[in-house]
């Protein structure tokens, strides 16, 4: 074996074990928060550092289930994730499929207009949006949250799904043009396909952003009844007198779940979803 492929095998040796090691770092705070959720109420007091639970108990995760209304909170996030990833899609997918095909004026100009407005802080417009919605009557309504949240969203779909839009050919529809499709026909029938990647990558960072979301979440939304797990955290830590650091780090870890199994599910479509969309601008 030549020196050069000797000093190729331990380079990258040394860079997995690296990235071997940032990956333990980071999951340093996971399992001390795992460990403390399932340790008594006295654990977080210790100040010894420990991944193994002091007392270990479920008494944390059952008391977020049963007396806290932890499952109205989830209920409230999957409404909402649910509904802004059809709406944002829905919009992003039509709008990115015109942007990438269709030569028309101000096509450009929309775009760079499109990223200027992703520029600006969400907080710039809370007062303006506060005013509508009380307006309109929509504050604690989970549907004043979606119109937000796919607004917000669309900007980001649409730039990642036109880049991977871009990288089709052509050439397929235009012989699916000459079997007769129609344009709704080729975007449904062969661009989604072939898209699927591009799509289902995206509508998980926006159901990401929508499950972590707080600003929004905690200003519209009034009443415990209608927070979301964002919003029923903080609750859970905003009386002194009451906070309990197990059992926050409980709601922490079941709420980190369905991401968790998100990301498995999909975890095949995650390099082909992010990186092909910047092939072509």
């Amino acid at each position: 074996m030549s020196k050069k492929k000797v000093k190729q095998k331990a380079g990258l040796a040394v860079l997995n074990l690296v990235f071997i090691l940032l990956c333990l770092i980071g999951l340093v705070p996971i399992l001390y928060a795992l460990s403390l959720s399932l340790s008594s109420g006295t654990a977080a007091l210790s100040s010894k550092l420990s991944f193994l639970p002091t007392g270990f108990t479920l008494a944390n995760y059952k008391n977020i289930l049963v007396e806290e209304p932890f499952l109205q909170w989830l209920w409230n996030s999957i409404v909402l994730a649910v509904g802004t990833v059809i709406v944002a899609m829905a919009c992003s997918v039509t709008s990115a499929y015109a942007f990438s095909r269709f030569r028309f004026k101000g096509r450009i100009q929309a775009l760079r207009g499109l990223l200027i407005l992703n520029a600006f802080p969400q907080i710039l417009t809370m007062f303006a949006i506060f005013r509508l919605f009380k307006l309109l009557h929509l504050l604690n309504n989970r549907w004043g949250l979606v119109l937000i949240y796919a607004g917000s969203m669309c900007i980001f779909s649409i730039q990642n799904l036109k880049g991977y839009f871009d990288t089709i050919p052509v050439e397929i529809e235009e012989a699916s043009k000459l079997d007769g499709a129609t344009e709704l026909q080729m975007l449904i029938k062969i661009i989604l396909p072939l898209a699927r990647p591009a799509i289902i990558v995206t509508s998980v960072m926006v159901l990401i952003f929508v499950w972590n979301e707080y600003l929004f979440a905690t200003t519209f939304m009034l009443n415990e009844n209608t927070y979301t797990l964002a919003g029923g955290l903080y609750q859970l830590q905003a009386n002194d007198y009451s906070r309990s650091w197990p059992l926050f780090t409980a709601a922490a870890i079941l709420v980190s779940v369905p991401i968790l199994v998100i990301f498995f599910v999909i975890q095949k479509h995650m390099v082909s979803g992010l990186t092909a969309g910047g092939v072509k601008g």
